[in-house]
């Protein structure tokens, strides 16, 4: 009989959440660099580059990759030889050991976690509860895996309750190209299939957090319909060409992972779930001899990548800028933003349009007229830090938005992450705005160009509230131009020909 102490339990969740906020698995970098190494589009490239030179500045500087640190998810196997030794509940060791985790002085973690999701959304402020899946299986060891799942990639997670007779590549073909890239690729699908809906889902989930292996499998070759259908669909999106960042180039996914279970014979339930650029998870065995350690990766096995803007791209004065000036900027324009800038996200622009209905004004510090709005939930500071990591969040969130906010406000520009829906593109086009696109999955790096912020409103929604950004050469793309052309529609398109080119010559 084993005893396990629920102390090592809350210790061993704590010390895994800040591990993953900080390091990405190595098979991850390994791949992510190797996609970068081969990527022929110039735009997914750098994009690339700054996600990997984010990944080795978090790893050096300990804090997190992703300004979203996530929604804690944990898959616990109980051996049925385990003893506990303690007065919790398993559920109350691990959200005690999430609670630790985010309120930790030396590297705070943002709290996203709302209670009543449907009504006041309130933050429960220590990132708990998590979604927890226990199994009791034979043995006297408890095996836990962690993971931290982004908001912009899980809010793409797709399920379908298809017919026996359908094709699951048809389906996946048809569904990646609907899920735009607010999930951040490049990234792995996690695909479940079969049992019954709910457990699809946790299927597609659950194999994410296996290892990236598909380039072993491609050299062995397939053995079972499974590692077929991991091929197959890895090469057929692929060649939609959507790329990094939704850009278009060559990697959109670096490895598909399936797990399947019977199923009725009625049915074929497929889940398809996205793991982004801040992929996170750790795997950890207690056996009742202590908490568990996990070993720090050598700072040597990352990539020495640097990233420079490139003689082509424009330095901006954000306190100078004028709508003549932002007319002649075009789709894929890489450009370096210096001055202030206001942030504000989904719960700022609701209140905002509530102010507009009750026809009050906006608040003090407040004018957004001919400036830029960065859709951003920043992580706390800490030490000397201005703020902590601040990248951008899914920009089409706040598409139903943005008609009102560019005709009452006068706004010039927005910044987020990701594609805009038809409707933003066409509010951007009739007032003559820009979007423009910072890189999710390199938070930590564009904090180094933040040099002052502050709250200027809303203080009470916490890391909603809007700050005051100034920064000084942060790197963004022109996404959405004055004309309404985005380089989201554009750049796949491109490299969808490019890449069907190259099969046909072959």
């Amino acid at each position: 009989m084993t005893v396990i102490r629920q102390e090592d339990l809350i210790q061993s969740v704590a010390d895994a959440l800040q591990y993953i906020s900080y390091y990405h698995p190595l098979d991850f970098i390994q791949a992510v660099n190797e996609a970068y190494e081969h990527e022929e589009s110039p735009a997914a490239k750098d994009a690339m580059a700054q996600i990997l030179i984010n990944s080795r500045l978090c790893a050096e500087g300990k804090r997190p990759i992703c300004q979203d640190t996530g929604i804690v998810t944990v898959f616990l196997k109980i051996g049925m030889q385990v003893q506990w030794q303690g007065d919790m509940s398993v559920a109350d060791m691990v959200n005690e050991g999430v609670r630790r985790a985010y309120l930790h002085p030396d590297n705070v973690l943002r709290a996203s976690i709302l209670n009543d999701p449907a009504g006041a959304r309130k933050n429960t402020k220590d990132n708990t509860p998590a979604v927890i899946h226990m199994e009791v299986v034979p043995g006297h060891e408890l095996e836990v895996i962690v993971a931290a799942k982004g908001g912009g990639s899980e809010n793409k997670a797709k399920l379908a309750m298809l017919n026996p007779s359908d094709s699951i590549v048809d389906w996946v073909l048809k569904t990646v190209p609907t899920m735009g890239a607010g999930w951040c690729p490049p990234g792995m699908l996690g695909i479940g299939i079969g049992g019954t809906a709910e457990k699809a889902a946790v299927l597609a989930k659950e194999a994410l957090m296996d290892p990236i292996d598909i380039h072993e499998l491609r050299r062995r070759g397939p053995q079972n319909r499974v590692e077929e259908l991991r091929l197959e669909i890895m090469d057929k999106v692929n060649a939609l060409g959507i790329g990094a960042q939704g850009l278009g180039g060559l990697t959109t996914v670096l490895d598909i992972k399936i797990k399947d279970y019977p199923t009725h014979a009625a049915s074929l339930p497929v889940a398809m779930i996205p793991n982004c650029a801040a992929t996170r998870h750790a795997h950890f065995t207690l056996d009742g001899s202590g908490p568990a350690h996990l070993e720090p990766p050598r700072l040597e096995d990352w990539p020495q990548i640097t990233w420079e803007a490139g003689p082509r791209a424009r330095r901006v004065n954000l306190d100078t800028v004028t709508p003549d000036e932002v007319a002649q900027w075009q789709p894929g324009d890489t450009l370096l933003l210096s001055g202030k800038m206001l942030t504000g996200r989904d719960a700022a622009h609701k209140r905002m349009s509530e102010m507009f209905a009750r026809g009050e004004a906006l608040p003090d510090g407040v004018d957004l007229k001919g400036r830029f709005i960065y859709y951003v939930g920043p992580v706390d500071p800490v030490r000397d830090e201005v703020i902590g990591p601040a990248g951008p969040t899914t920009a089409t969130r706040m598409d139903k938005f943005t008609e009102e906010l560019l005709s009452k406000t006068g706004l010039l520009g927005m910044i987020g992450k990701a594609e805009r829906g038809q409707v933003a593109i066409d509010a951007i086009k009739k007032h003559k705005a820009v979007y423009l696109m910072a890189v999710g999955g390199a938070a930590y790096l564009v904090s180094k160009a933040i040099r002052k912020a502050r709250v200027v409103a809303f203080a009470d929604l916490g890391m909603e509230a809007i700050h005051e950004f100034e920064v000084q050469d942060m790197p963004v793309t022109v996404a959405v131009d004055v004309n309404g052309t985005s380089v989201h529609r554009t750049g796949p398109a491109q490299w969808q020909e490019i890449i069907a080119h190259k099969v046909t010559v072959k």
